[in-house]
């Protein structure tokens, strides 16, 4: 359960920098309450995009990494941001990513700060 908390976490705080570094990456809300409730609630979709659909599309583009030897995986990354930015629209959650190069420069971004976040915070492998 602790590693769960710690991800979404590091999915919150990476989506933040993501929506503060890039104009067309948008979170909106009355408050500061509702932005961080909706970042919450974005990064948990954003990590069940990631869990279930994500590894099947890795395995239907297989050959994609290979001939691009994994740069592919920005493509990937992009979609997935994508999906969850259309998954959140259809939630009601005021969270969107407008252009597909946004989306592959946002989810740059995402996985490095989330990487790093995972670095940082604890986890249940002690």
């Amino acid at each position: 359960m602790k590693n769960f908390l710690v991800k979404t976490i590091a999915n919150a705080a990476a989506l933040a920098v993501a929506v503060w570094l890039f104009q067309n990456i948008t979170l909106t809300g009355h408050s500061t309450g509702k932005k961080v409730l909706t970042l919450v609630l974005v990064a948990l979709l954003f990590g069940v995009v990631n869990f279930v659909v994500k590894p099947v599309v890795k395995l239907l583009t297989l050959p994609l990494f290979v001939l691009t030897l994994g740069l592919f995986t920005l493509v990937i990354n992009a979609l997935m941001l994508l999906l969850t930015s259309w998954l959140a629209d259809k939630l009601s959650l005021s969270f969107h990513v407008e252009g597909f190069w946004t989306a592959v420069l946002g989810g740059l971004v995402i996985s490095v700060v989330s990487w790093a976040m995972n670095v940082v915070l604890p986890d249940d492998n002690d």
